[in-house]
């Protein structure tokens, strides 16, 4: 479904960039860090972290940041085949699609490991690749197509993000959420993978391997003592998640950090 993906990683300062793209040819870009402007037909439109933009096929687009802005994005270059194209309508706007997608933690997170395999040639990392991708655009839309979430919801994850992350290290179930913001459990479970494409459980895990990352490589604890710091009581369980949501076993990084001590 999808053809010639190349991704790239763009940063700088002063940064300005034209591209053309030819019948079915997009860019999907996704900003990680300050802001940049992209231009198409005369239609400017300023995109900041979090945000997601799919250029349109047959158009000419120009990118730049503004004037002592420094800024980051993945860019997803790809075409899209017949199948694809009729299956998703973002596909077939004329104009930029935009938004401050609720996606944004979860994707990435799975996009990481896979962005970390392109410097080191392993098998199948082009499928994986596609693979995500494919992933990520099917949910985009289906984000759009139910449309922004109301004010107050927005303010129920936020609430329910903020809480998670000053108790990421304890047990969290929906019921300790709903208690926090006064709704069922239910409500906040699905309220939560809704506004972020990620279950409760998904983003306690994503904040606590952010903090496993830092801890294995700034720190002078071990696995063990580090997973039990993190909430886990079983190491093993620990090691399983880490190496799922990298791509590497937690003692690759122990490793590198003594060989650095050392």
């Amino acid at each position: 479904m999808i053809e010639g993906l190349t991704i790239k990683h763009d940063q700088g300062m002063n940064w300005q960039e034209m591209i053309s793209h030819k019948s079915k040819e997009y860019h999907l870009y996704i900003i990680t860090y300050g802001t940049c402007t992209f231009t198409c037909t005369d239609v400017s439109l300023l995109a900041s972290k979090g945000d997601f933009i799919l250029t349109p096929q047959q158009a000419t687009i120009v990118e730049e940041t503004p004037h002592r802005t420094i800024h980051q994005k993945f860019s997803f270059h790809f075409v899209a085949t017949d199948e694809l194209y009729q299956m998703l309508p973002m596909l077939h706007n004329k104009s930029m699609t935009h938004s401050s997608s609720g996606l944004f933690d979860r994707t990435m997170e799975t996009f990481r490991p896979i962005w970390n395999e392109y410097g080191e040639d392993q098998a199948y990392t082009s499928l994986r690749a596609s693979s995500f991708l494919l992933d990520t655009l099917a949910l985009w839309q289906r984000e759009l197509d139910r449309g922004e979430l109301a004010p107050a919801s927005i303010m129920h994850i936020d609430r329910m993000k903020s809480y998670i992350q000053s108790h990421y290290r304890e047990h969290i179930t929906k019921e300790h959420l709903g208690d926090y913001i006064r709704r069922s459990p239910n409500y906040v479970a699905n309220l939560f993978k809704k506004g972020t494409g990620q279950t409760i459980s998904e983003y306690i895990h994503s904040i606590r391997m952010k903090t496993a990352i830092y801890m294995l490589s700034q720190s002078v604890l071990t696995i063990t003592e580090i997973s039990d710091y993190l909430g886990y009581s079983d190491v093993s369980y620990f090691q399983r998640i880490f190496k799922r949501t990298y791509g590497k076993p937690a003692s690759k990084y122990l490793d590198d950090r003594r060989s650095n001590d050392g």
